[in-house]
């Protein structure tokens, strides 16, 4: 059954485990693990080949910086799950080639069609960075701003949302009431 799943959480509050753990118990075909990072530093380096080896060898890693809604048109089919990690790194990689916020909307807009039209199930990993103080720069306002949006466009699509703390995961959509 086709799904389309985010989870949420702050910086290092288990959601990548998570979706990795949800993955593992949906994927009844090919895993195909699309990663947003480039890595410009030996640190992230390095948190790159640490998830690699969490994923493990049954995993089809696909590198898509910036092209998201593209890839998931060409590979998501009824048989195999997507997962993708992060969505605020793709959102950051955007920010770098144009800043403009109705540009960086109308791709997450583009996204969450492709994300619907999908035929196989798809989880979606992103922070959320908007409980913290307003940024001092232009720049981060706008990252900020983008990834709030993209967070809530790509939230009204899907069909549930996790939200992770402390690495305790919190179903938020569909709301459960006693």
């Amino acid at each position: 059954m086709k799904r389309i799943i985010l989870v949420i959480g702050g910086c290092r509050s288990g959601k990548s485990g998570h979706a990795l753990t949800l993955a593992r118990s949906e994927a009844k075909g090919e895993r195909i693990f699309m990663a947003t990072c480039v890595p410009h530093d030996p640190e992230m380096d390095r948190r790159v080949a640490r998830h690699q080896q969490e994923r493990g060898s049954e995993w089809k890693t696909l590198e898509i910086p910036e092209e998201l809604a593209e890839a998931i048109r060409e590979h998501s089919t009824e048989d195999n799950l997507i997962l993708v990690d992060c969505l605020t790194l793709w959102i950051s990689n955007l920010l770098f080639k144009n800043e403009d916020e109705d540009y960086l909307m109308a791709r997450a807009q583009d996204l969450c069609n492709a994300l619907t039209d999908a035929p196989g199930t798809i989880i979606l990993v992103s922070n959320e960075v908007g409980a913290g103080i307003v940024p001092g720069n232009h720049l981060a306002r706008v990252f900020r701003d983008c990834a709030g949006g993209v967070n809530q466009a790509v939230a009204a699509v899907a069909d549930r949302v996790i939200w992770t703390v402390a690495g305790i995961p919190v179903t938020i959509k569909p709301h459960h009431f006693a």
